[in-house]
């Protein structure tokens, strides 16, 4: 495999080859895909294949993003052939056997989003044109998965999504090249409302901060409507930016608002120094209207749980994963991430895994790497053994629909890991929603068709 080839086999090119190559590509059935056939973006050559790794290597998101290339470099060794194979062995389908995707070993190239839509949308470009990349995963901000999931739908490459939560990603937004094993927003307040409800009663005033940017609005739009179906009022939502370190000036006007709950619509490092400031300004310690004030995280994970130390103590929310499931799937992922790197692994780190594990899984199924072939193995697809029990790829709109964790801040923790426990699991049936929700972008929404590229 030459990475010259790939270069000149790119989609995004100038010039007069540039022209032969956008003309209308060839949609292709599944009686005519074949492992040997080549009409397709970086159609792989020789006796290996490169996958594109792009996370956020700094910004406010860098701790998730290194704990998704750790997973990243765990499942290429298992695909390969290395390591104790991990969920491999738990896996429903059974076409991964050590020998890489489709017969060929798996290489991989990395790239940083910087948390920034633009860099990441770079990052991506360069591996698919310079590289080769047939498939690129990644990104742990919904911004920047929603901006790479559009270039890749033009290059004619898939996109597993990495840690992304917005409704639009499977919404609006969603493409047909795009996959997503993570939950979203929706989910989050389906299984977390009524949660809160019976914890913190029915008749509650909340105030929310939220990230200014498409995972906060949804998140906000998710949570409000879900707690306002059990009675709650939402008396003010403010918009923070996403590069704020110092939450301060915000946290203050909560105190006067008449607000008995406060809900933080922030992630990574983010949320760490928001609660952080909430703590400082004494509001776990407070009595509102007759209540005390609670503050809600709605979407967690342990390295922001980590990160926030005694702060999250009893504070509610939801989550992904966990590495405390005892499922078959969950136990053999902690167990062999663990012996690589000495500690848990987190949700991004579950969710990239998966989604390099289905992908491969995909390609086998379809005998080809040819993104539509993959597309259509992926839809519809369900699958059980990679924790979070049975699991739909739903092909409407390439959502994965699985259970779903609230999760608490440990009261007693064991150690720096053991932050976060499961309070309740929500079953898949109670988080599902139709393709066409109104909080999806209704029926408007379309995936549009699979694009193959060159």
């Amino acid at each position: 495999m030459t990475k010259s080839n790939f270069t000149r086999r790119g989609v995004l090119k100038t010039g007069a080859l540039a022209g032969a190559a956008m003309a209308t590509p060839t949609i292709f059935d599944g009686s005519v895909w074949a492992a040997g056939h080549t009409g397709f973006t970086n159609a792989p050559e020789g006796g290996s294949v490169t996958l594109g790794f792009n996370v956020p290597q700094s910004g406010p998101y860098a701790d998730e993003g290194a704990d998704e290339l750790r997973a990243y470099e765990l499942a290429v060794e298992h695909l390969n052939g290395g390591g104790d194979g991990g969920m491999i062995s738990t896996f429903s389908s059974k076409t991964l056997d050590g020998t890489g995707i489709n017969g060929k070993k798996v290489e991989y190239v990395t790239g940083d989003t910087q948390t920034k839509s633009d860099a990441a949308r770079a990052s991506a470009k360069s591996m698919i044109e310079k590289d080769g990349a047939i498939m690129i995963t990644g990104g742990s901000s919904s911004g920047v998965a929603i901006a790479v999931q559009g270039l890749c739908q033009d290059a004619g490459v898939i996109f597993m999504a990495g840690l992304t939560h917005s409704n639009d990603t499977t919404g609006k937004d969603r493409k047909a090249n795009g996959f997503r094993h993570f939950f979203n927003g929706y989910m989050s307040g389906a299984a977390l409302a009524p949660v809160l409800a019976a914890r913190y009663g029915t008749d509650r005033k909340a105030y929310h901060l939220t990230a200014d940017y498409t995972w906060g609005w949804t998140q906000q739009e998710s949570i409000a409507n879900a707690t306002e179906a059990q009675g709650w009022e939402t008396v003010n939502n403010v918009l923070t930016p996403l590069a704020s370190t110092d939450f301060s000036s915000y946290i203050a006007p909560v105190l006067n608002s008449g607000a008995d709950v406060l809900v933080l619509n922030h992630y990574g490092g983010n949320m760490v120094n928001s609660l952080t400031n909430a703590v400082q300004f004494g509001l776990k310690d407070k009595q509102v209207n007759g209540k005390n004030f609670e503050i809600v995280v709605p979407l967690y994970s342990r390295l922001m749980a980590r990160g926030a130390g005694e702060n999250v103590k009893g504070i509610l929310g939801s989550t992904n994963w966990h590495w405390s499931l005892t499922d078959e799937g969950s136990k053999a992922f902690v167990k062999s991430f663990g012996t690589k790197y000495g500690f848990p692994p987190s949700q991004a780190a579950h969710t990239v895994y998966c989604q390099t594990l289905l992908y491969a899984d995909a390609v086998n199924r379809a005998g080809s790497f040819n993104p539509c072939a993959v597309g259509e193995a992926l839809e519809d697809f369900e699958f059980s053994g990679l924790g979070n029990g049975d699991v739909l790829y739903r092909g409407a709109d390439h959502q994965c629909f699985k259970d779903v964790l609230v999760v608490q801040g440990k009261e007693n923790p064991t150690s720096e890991f053991d932050v976060l426990e499961v309070v309740e699991v929500t079953p898949r049936a109670q988080v599902e929603y139709p393709p066409n929700h109104p909080m999806f972008g209704g029926d408007e929404a379309s995936l549009g068709e699979c694009n193959p590229g060159a």
